[in-house]
């Protein structure tokens, strides 16, 4: 009796051929650019209206601008404001403003937004960026050519300890009065980046305080000692200020990145629920 034999055939599927496939990318660059704008506008805007409150610039030396620990507090939750209405802002209209994406799983909508946030935020960060370095080159150009036909005794953050340096009850106002400020406010500088002062330096200034203000020698070694402690102590204010400053703004973008990107979420979402 013959038997029926059942063969399977297993055939190999057909190669790849793109078909389906999404014919251009998922990214709407046009809706990221337009956030990114937004929030940079919006960015600009309000540190200029912080720097007229005075929240938005420390100045660490005395008598001028806010302290680290104040402009750790008060400039810290600026920043953070600031990156939290710009950064939401620009992620909100990116999300409203991209293309509607057909046929995608609602997890995969979700993930786009997300990632459309984080590039609206990365791309407006790098537009405010580049804009302060632009500013700043000119702010210093102008400072460099200001400075070079200014007095040198007039210029730099030392300016109040050569003047308590070289006070005297009868002014000498004689030929190499500047120059001789401008060397004592170089050897403060230099004392300011830590560097030790030497005896003979240390001997050297206070005999030309000795010797254009007539107090005696040993009054002018104090004054000497009391300069050097004071830009020792400005210079360390400065360094934290600028430790603060940094920690401050890194953490304001971190909570930037991810407000954009909740916002662009939301938006992406509010997009699709009105076609």
């Amino acid at each position: 009796m013959a038997s029926d034999v059942e063969v399977a055939v297993i055939t190999a599927p057909p190669p790849f051929d793109g078909a389906g496939a999404a014919p251009v990318s998922a990214v709407s660059w046009p809706a990221i650019f337009a956030g990114a704008f937004v929030a940079a506008a919006l960015g600009i805007v309000l540190i200029i209206l912080g720097s007229g409150f005075g929240l938005a610039s420390v100045r660490p030396w005395p008598g001028a601008g806010a302290s680290a620990a104040k402009f750790s507090v008060m400039t810290g939750i600026w920043l953070i404001i600031v990156q939290w209405l710009a950064s939401g802002l620009g992620g909100y209209l990116t999300g409203r403003l991209r293309t509607r994406w057909l046929g995608t799983h609602s997890h995969e909508v979700h993930f786009r937004d997300t990632a459309h946030g984080f590039l609206t935020w990365a791309v407006a960060t790098v537009m405010v960026v580049l804009l302060a370095a632009g500013a700043a080159s000119l702010a210093a150009g102008a400072h460099a050519r200001t400075a070079a036909t200014a007095s040198a005794a007039a210029a730099g953050p030392y300016t109040d300890e050569v003047d308590a340096l070289f006070r005297s009850a009868h002014p000498d106002g004689g030929p190499g009065s500047d120059a001789a400020r401008g060397e004592a406010a170089r050897f403060l500088a230099k004392a300011s980046l830590g560097t030790p002062a030497t005896a003979d330096d240390r001997s050297w200034l206070a005999a030309m305080v000795t010797d254009r203000t007539g107090i005696a020698p040993a009054d002018a070694v104090t004054r000497v000692d009391v300069a050097i402690a004071g830009v020792r102590d400005h210079a360390d204010k400065a360094r934290k200020a600028a430790s603060a400053a940094a920690i401050c703004m890194a953490l304001a973008l971190l909570v930037g990145a991810f407000i954009a990107s909740v916002a662009a979420a939301l938006g992406g979402q509010q997009r699709d629920e009105h076609p």
